[in-house]
Parts: C-alpha cells; sequence; structure tokens
C-alpha cells in the first residue's frame, strides 16, 4: 500500500505541474493590451478551463491525501477499513485528474487545429490511451480493495455466525 501511494504521489504531483502551467498558458495566447485569452469566449476554452481546474484540483486533492496514507501511523485496525478506505478514494481522484487532464489537452487541440477534423479525431483518441491504460492497470486493485473491505468482511462474519450453529 505504501508502494502503490509512493508512485501514485509522483504521479499526481506531475499532474499538478502540468495543470497549473496550463491555466497561465492558455492555449492561442492572450491580447496585448488587456491579458484577456484570445479564444475566450469559446466554448471549447470553457472546456478547457474548467477541465484543467478540474485535473488541478483532484489532483492536489490526491496528493494530498495519499501523503496522509505515507504518513499513517498503521495501527492495526487501519489495515481493515480505514487504510483501504483512503486509497479507493485516492485512486478515484487519481482516475478522475488523469480524466479531466485529457480532456482538457483534446479541448487544446480542437483550439489550435481550428475544425481539421483528419488531425483532432485520432490525436484525441490517442488521448484515451493513457486514461485505458490506467483503468485497465489500476481498475483491479481498486475493485480488490472495495471487495476485501466492505464485502470481505461482512462474508467472514456470517461464515463465523453459521459454523456456530
Amino acid at each position: 500500500m505504501k508502494e502503490t501511494a509512493s508512485s501514485c504521489t509522483v504521479v499526481g504531483a506531475l499532474i499538478i505541474t502540468i495543470m497549473f502551467a496550463g491555466a497561465f498558458t492558455v492555449p492561442g495566447g492572450n491580447f496585448q493590451d488587456s491579458g484577456h485569452p484570445i479564444f475566450g469566449r469559446k466554448k471549447v476554452f470553457i472546456t478547457f478551463i474548467v477541465s484543467d481546474a478540474i485535473a488541478l484540483f483532484s489532483s492536489s486533492t490526491s496528493v494530498f491525501m495519499f501523503l496522509g496514507i505515507l504518513t499513517s501511523r498503521y495501527a492495526e485496525d487501519d489495515f481493515l477499513i480505514s487504510l483501504p478506505r483512503k486509497l479507493i478514494i485516492r485512486l478515484s481522484s487519481l482516475f478522475m485528474s488523469i480524466v479531466a487532464m485529457m480532456i482538457a489537452f483534446c479541448a487544446t487541440i480542437i483550439i489550435m487545429l481550428r475544425g481539421r477534423l483528419s488531425v483532432i479525431v485520432p490525436v484525441c483518441l490517442l488521448a484515451g490511451i493513457p486514461v485505458f491504460l490506467f483503468m485497465v492497470l489500476q481498475f483491479p486493485l481498486l475493485v480488490e480493495i472495495f471487495n476485501s473491505t466492505y464485502f470481505g468482511i461482512f462474508s467472514k462474519k456470517k461464515k463465523a455466525k453459521y459454523r456456530l450453529e
């Protein structure tokens, strides 16, 4: 659990760095006289800003929560419910930040390439590969932790109850 938290903290920190920089270096640049974004009135730009903010905030939340796992006191009872619950929430938050980061990337590509669908579609499909890989690699862990935390405890109690009768 500690190794997973450590690895996910690094990934989350990288996402924070990228999304923070993306908020200030908006696609298309800014007007020199006012400093407002050039594409500020386009719906795709709003999608970029919202997804960038979601990625930044969910990744920040994920990193701070993973640090909570790394600095936890690790009592025996923590391994049954508390730490697995924390890991479930953190992995979900990290997944949400990765999805939002890819949406921000696709919105930027759409803004910059202005209607060249022959390039936009393949690039946006390729952007889905990291999301898919993270889901394939981490989802089984998430399901296993969820099942052992919430259903594993209850099934053990039921088995013990039936043995006594």
